[in-house]
């Protein structure tokens, strides 16, 4: 159901006349995504077990970053188009051709909606408890758990100052692109192909490699999110101060290092909170990272840019990749023992446990 009311909300989007009417059409897809961005994760970590639940969540994720740089990609050449001129004299529609840019996501969304009714749905905590199943049903109280665990809290904190840093990047980059000496006119496709690229690249390899050195590094998959976050920021810095073709390379840098902690990331989220509430965890670190993240970082870059420059706001962006990677790193050594508690980790038993390692 979610999946079908985002996709046609994407498609009413372009038959938006106004301000209103586009703002409202957004607000829909926001509720779509909200409808399986929490459940989708927790489904999966249902259906794998910790040892390889990173590498699963990564293929997973992998679909944000290259789903948004294909939305560069695509609609760049979707609003270059003659689709409207063709809808026009073919249909006898009168359509700009950015519309279309909307319409063509229906029709796949819609399907791809109709048969996720037909999947079956596993019992919940197959992959991590003895039974396979939730030992009872949970209450509101079981939710306060979440905060009484340190990983998903630094987890939350470290995924709210990277969603910052991907809002503003997403929103503001390709306008800085084309500002800059020397662009040309494909800077938004080539912006859209090195984010495709790096996501599609770093997505997987930073799930491969949290998965890989867990059995060696309890607090892996925090580590090489950390150190991967920490490493973008001189890449963030070299791309605002170089000339093209070079600042290509840098920005392709920037990308993997910034979307190699997406995999990792999750699987922390998944791996340190019982099934009964994952999808909720799911739901409230959602709830933050947007809210505290790439809702208000396009409004604060747009502000500093106004006041002084963008490249002075994208230097605060780069900033972030250094909080995020200090939050991570600051939970490698809580990660195990949370991993170890989660199944337990519900209610009384919960709270005990969470306050018991402090």
């Amino acid at each position: 159901m979610g999946v079908i009311l985002w996709s046609l909300a994407s498609g009413a989007s372009g038959l938006a006349g106004g301000f209103f009417a586009l703002l409202l059409t957004r607000c829909f897809v926001g509720v779509g995504e909200a409808a399986y961005g929490p459940v989708a994760p927790s489904l999966i970590s249902d259906l794998y077990p910790v040892k390889v639940r990173g590498r699963v969540l990564a293929w997973f994720y992998m679909a944000i970053p290259v789903g948004s740089a294909l939305g560069f990609v695509i609609g760049d050449a979707v609003a270059r188009s003659g689709l409207g001129a063709w809808s026009e004299k073919v249909l006898g529609i009168h359509a700009e051709s950015w519309r279309w840019a909307f319409y063509i996501l229906v029709v796949p969304g819609v399907l791809l909606g109709i048969w996720s009714f037909f999947m079956r749905e596993p019992p919940r905590g197959q992959a991590d408890l003895a039974d396979g199943s939730v030992a009872r049903r949970v209450s509101a109280r079981d939710y306060l758990v979440l905060l009484r665990t340190p990983s998903f809290v630094l987890c939350t904190l470290g995924m709210t100052a990277m969603t910052f840093s991907i809002g503003g990047i997403a929103f503001w980059m390709a306008y800085y692109l084309k500002q800059k000496p020397g662009a040309t006119e494909g800077v938004t496709t080539i912006f859209g192909a090195i984010t495709v690229v790096a996501g599609l690249t770093a997505t997987l390899l930073g799930g491969m490699a949290g998965d890989g050195l867990r059995s060696r590094i309890p607090g892996s998959y925090f580590l090489v999110s950390g150190l991967a976050m920490i490493a973008g920021f001189p890449f963030m810095i070299l791309t605002l101060h170089s000339p093209f073709p070079t600042i290509w390379l840098w920005l392709f840098l920037t990308c993997f290092c910034l979307f190699f902690n997406t995999g990792p990331t999750n699987t922390v989220l998944a791996n340190v909170t019982h099934p009964g509430i994952r999808a909720g965890a799911f739901a409230l670190n959602i709830l933050v990272i947007h809210a505290f993240g790439d809702v208000i970082s396009p409004v604060i870059i747009g502000i500093l840019s106004d006041r002084y420059s963008m490249t002075l706001a994208f230097t605060v962006v780069g900033a972030m990749f250094i909080v995020a990677g200090t939050f991570w790193l600051m939970g490698i050594k809580y990660l195990k023992r949370d991993t170890e508690l989660a199944p337990t980790r519900l209610g009384d038993a919960g709270l005990e446990g969470g306050a018991g390692g402090r």
